[in-house]
């Protein structure tokens, strides 16, 4: 049987895995060795959440997961209310399903809060009741979805003296709040205005998820994994702790550097050598910011420089599961362009590849286009 194992460790009995081993691993449980066939919510799930202040790059995501992605599946399960865009792991926005949301607010809430704690908008707020503040907010935003720009000056009235985009920010941070569309729809634009997410959802949160189940979760999907890597994805607190309790659930391993890493007993490790086609990730993307030490994705590469011109979707190449370029793209009269900007020599083979790959990202992004062309 293929494994990814790299070899054992002098030290302990334990597996070593390699760079290309983790690579794969990820790459298999982030859906990008080949496109299948699952539904949307169940992919989102799985992937515990989509990197999503960027509007579009939800979209950009599951395309290169699924086949036969159509952006009006997401669309749709947005505007229905099955899917939303909110505050939740890192203290950024992501996109979630409904059911999702339930599970991961209320363990989550504690990142934002802390945050904001820590911010100059709460010191802007000394003295000021916050939890009066927040509950003024969400009746604001109840009464009808707003930006946060469009009630700072309502919460200013009651609290004068005090910076009104503060007092905004305490509300952002602190209530559960969700997205509402028409922004979060495909190409479609509009502000980013809130309303609780209890209102929108039609149910009140409950105790959600245990963290336990959530970093079950983040293995399944990320892993194998350092405690430091679940706490950069989470920036939840005690990691150490709940990972010691599922101690006994978990299989352990070793990277290169001699760090334990842990993970599901049955989650699937590729052999080092499985092909890895080329992929085109959105600006944000969770497989780039989900780890500690990022070198599984990453490889040697620092940074690479983005192409130039002004376009509304760019993001990152993988050539053989790694970064290795950076692409734009720009539409003008019914032209779109995309410029790839390779970080590394890349073979001929390559090249083809990503320029196949990149005829395709064309036809998802700019179908309506009539001249289409690619830079490599």
């Amino acid at each position: 049987m293929a494994t990814s194992i790299a070899r054992t460790s002098e030290a302990s009995s334990e597996t070593v895995l390699d760079q290309r081993a983790l690579n794969r691993a990820l790459l298999a449980r982030q859906l990008l060795l080949r496109r299948e066939e699952r539904p949307v919510p169940e992919t989102i799930e799985h992937l515990v959440g989509m990197q999503a202040q960027s509007p579009s790059n939800p979209y950009l995501a599951l395309w290169s997961r699924l086949e036969g992605f159509d952006a009006d599946q997401l669309s749709l399960l947005i505007a229905e209310r099955e899917a939303v865009r909110a505050t939740l792991m890192r203290a950024t926005i992501h996109l979630v399903t409904a059911r999702d949301y339930q599970a991961l607010r209320p363990v989550m809430q504690s990142v934002p809060a802390q945050t904001f704690k820590s911010s100059h908008f709460a010191r802007n707020v000394a003295g000021v009741d916050v939890d009066a503040v927040v509950a003024y907010g969400r009746e604001l935003l109840a009464e009808q979805p707003r930006t946060l720009g469009e009630i700072a000056p309502l919460l200013a009235e009651r609290w004068p003296g005090h910076d009104p985009g503060s007092l905004a920010q305490a509300v952002g941070f602190l209530a559960s709040l969700v997205h509402v569309p028409p922004r979060g729809l495909w190409q479609t634009s509009g502000k980013a205005r809130l309303t609780p997410a209890e209102a929108w959802l039609g149910q009140p949160l409950g105790a959600g998820q245990s963290a336990e189940a959530i970093v079950m979760r983040y293995l399944a999907a990320f892993g194998p994994a350092t405690v430091s890597d679940i706490r950069i994805w989470s920036r939840l607190t005690g990691l150490r702790e709940v990972v010691a309790r599922l101690r006994p659930q978990l299989r352990a391993f070793r990277d290169e550097r001699g760090r334990e890493l842990f993970d599901l007993p049955d989650a699937p490790l590729p052999a080092p050598e499985t092909p890895a086609p080329p992929r085109f990730l959105p600006e944000y993307d969770n497989i780039l910011l989900s780890h500690d030490d990022r070198v599984r994705i990453t490889g040697e590469v620092a940074s690479l420089p983005m192409p130039a011109g002004r376009g509304s979707d760019y993001g990152s190449v993988l050539v053989d599961g790694f970064l290795a370029g950076m692409w734009r793209i720009t539409r003008e009269r019914g032209h779109a362009k995309l410029a790839i900007e390779a970080g590394n020599s890349w073979s001929a083979a390559d090249r083809a590849a990503v320029a196949d790959e990149g005829e395709r990202l064309l036809a998802f992004v700019a179908p309506e286009a009539q001249n289409r062309d690619i830079q490599v």
